[in-house]
């Protein structure tokens, strides 16, 4: 058997195989689990203040909702305002978010670093 056959057959082996899940992998997935829901929201929240600052100004230049222009820049504002607080919030988030998993993610990455230097 050639050895590109070897290591076909060795793939498919391991895709059949059960997969044990690692300590490092419990750590990766933890570290994903303490960013994902903040910077989920920071897109979320983003794209819709962008929406409404993009709306606000629209109406301001009279693009749409003619003779607005008052009501346009107040919503504009409002917008620009979301917009800025956008990244202060998700900060506040990740920090909350990453103090949860700390304790956790800490002694994993420890437990880790230590068995390396074993």
């Amino acid at each position: 058997m050639s050895t590109s056959e070897k290591r076909y057959v060795e793939k498919v082996l391991n895709s059949y195989s059960e997969k044990k899940e690692t300590k490092l992998d419990e750590l990766k997935q933890l570290d994903k689990k303490a960013k994902n829901g903040p910077r989920v929201f920071a897109y979320v929240f983003g794209s819709i203040s962008a929406l409404i600052l993009g709306f606000g100004m629209s109406v301001a230049m009279g693009v749409i909702l003619k003779d607005m222009f008052v009501i346009g820049l107040i919503i504009g504002v409002i917008g620009l305002a979301l917009v800025c607080l956008n990244y202060p919030i998700y900060k506040k988030m990740l920090a909350s978010s990453k103090a949860k998993y700390a304790a956790r993610i800490k002694s994993l990455s420890e437990e880790l670093l230590n068995n390396n230097n074993n």
